[in-house]
């Protein structure tokens, strides 16, 4: 087991599906903080903006980039975040999803809306994990995260956050985005430093607070999978998409475009 994490931190990542793990990424933050950077002047074809004509600020956002920014694989391959993930999912081994870049500038009112990850991915699994990393302090424009989530009988809708409408057909099998504050759920944030990370289950209902501050807040987000990980379809485009992979259902994801970051 790591240092950075405690058998209570896996016990509550177990039970509440998220866990606070200070420092996680505490010797990559500039190397992250330069990779942002490449990132937002050479932005990948799923890079998006998230606001509408008239919102202040600016929300940017955008994933799988670490084979072509090497600062993110330097990070990926070489923080403890991969044997951290193994011992939060008492997972043999841990293979890389994706990497997500978020952005909000100063004045950006605009929250990240509720949702959960798994519903817009091929991959299905008890042993997920997700990190959310700022690359500045957060205290006001932190992630939120509603503890037990991953464990409701139906996930999520997933939705499109800037056309606010349905990623896939709406049918039984997904239930409506709640509101987690109007119904009194437990929702928990933390104020943060830069490589501090929130460590949370793909099924956990998440979002964030607008950047009303005067400064940037910059996060880099990591998705990590275990032994139980599968293939699977969706009724729709799956977010991200990887066209052209191949994969059939109950298939493990394929190591050459999914490696193994870590075994046991």
């Amino acid at each position: 087991m790591h240092d950075l994490v405690t058998e209570a931190d896996i016990d509550a990542f177990q039970r509440d599906g998220v866990v606070l793990i200070k420092g996680l990424f505490k010797d990559h933050v500039d190397q992250i903080r330069e990779g942002i950077e490449r990132n937002m002047t050479e932005p990948g074809p799923y890079a998006a903006e998230n606001l509408k004509a008239g919102e202040g600020g600016r929300f940017f956002d955008d994933y799988c980039n670490w084979t072509r920014i090497p600062e993110f694989e330097q990070a990926i391959r070489h923080s403890p975040a991969a044997e951290v993930a193994a011992d939060l999912m008492r997972s043999q081994q841990v293979q890389m999803f994706h990497d997500h870049v978020l952005v909000k500038e100063p004045g950006t009112s605009k929250p990240t809306p509720w949702h959960q990850d798994g519903p817009y991915y091929f991959v299905e699994g008890k042993q997920t994990v997700s990190f959310w990393s700022p690359m500045d302090p957060v205290r006001e424009a932190s992630l939120r995260c509603v503890a037990g989530s991953h464990a409701w009988p139906k996930p999520v809708l997933p939705t499109r956050w800037l056309a606010e409408t349905s990623f896939y057909p709406e049918d039984d099998a997904y239930m409506p985005v709640p509101d987690p504050d109007a119904e009194g759920m437990d929702i928990r944030e933390w104020a943060m430093e830069p490589g501090d990370a929130v460590a949370f289950n793909y099924g956990i209902l998440h979002g964030a607070r607008g950047n009303t501050t005067q400064t940037r807040r910059r996060a880099f987000s990591l998705r990590l999978v275990g032994d139980d990980a599968r293939y699977v379809e969706r009724p729709g485009r799956t977010s991200p998409p990887y066209p052209g992979h191949g994969m059939t259902p109950g298939q493990v994801l394929r190591e050459d475009w999914f490696p193994i970051l870590y075994r046991r």
